[in-house]
């Protein structure tokens, strides 16, 4: 027997995360959404995963242009992410629009400039799991920026990684 879905995301508060912003680009639209559910899965070949809702407006967009970007964000981003979020009512192509300086690495996907890493991935797999499908991508190219710091999420709120890095510094 299964706990239930609002008991499940009650526990998964507790678990912090990077807030990363995953995007594509299929024909010549544009698409992404803001995620934590991301993670490595080996080193060779570099590859990871998202898991990214069904219902998301980036999920099809993501399965049919078979690349992907993993932008993680830094607290600079914080608008960002809650417009990908889809917290201000924009959608598909129009998030791109006025927020955030856009290039792209080897596939084509967008990438959001000043972020602390932006992982370029070629799509291996999907898998569907319950409401989400895991997209499984080998990192083919990537942006670093080492002055920059993630932006995390824990409880329900926006954390700045680099406040959690002095603070480890310190204990």
């Amino acid at each position: 027997m299964s706990i239930d879905a609002a008991a499940f995301k009650k526990g998964m508060r507790h678990l912090a995360a990077s807030v990363t912003l995953i995007t594509t680009r299929h024909h010549e639209l544009r698409g992404g959404l803001t995620a934590t559910a991301v993670c490595s899965v080996s080193a060779e070949p570099p590859q990871l995963l998202v898991c990214v809702n069904k219902s998301a407006s980036a999920h099809d967009p993501i399965g049919e242009a078979g690349f992907f970007c993993v932008n993680i964000l830094s607290p600079a981003h914080r608008k960002i992410a809650e417009r990908f979020a889809g917290m201000d009512g924009v959608e598909g192509d129009e998030r791109f629009h006025d927020m955030g300086e856009w290039s792209s690495l080897s596939t084509g996907a967008p990438v959001l400039k000043g972020c602390p890493v932006s992982f370029d991935c070629r799509l291996v797999t999907k898998l569907s799991a319950g409401t989400h499908t895991i997209y499984l991508g080998e990192i083919v190219d990537l942006a670093l920026d080492p002055e920059a710091h993630a932006l995390l999420y824990c409880d329900g709120s926006f954390v700045h990684g680099d406040l959690l890095k002095k603070a480890l510094q310190a204990a």
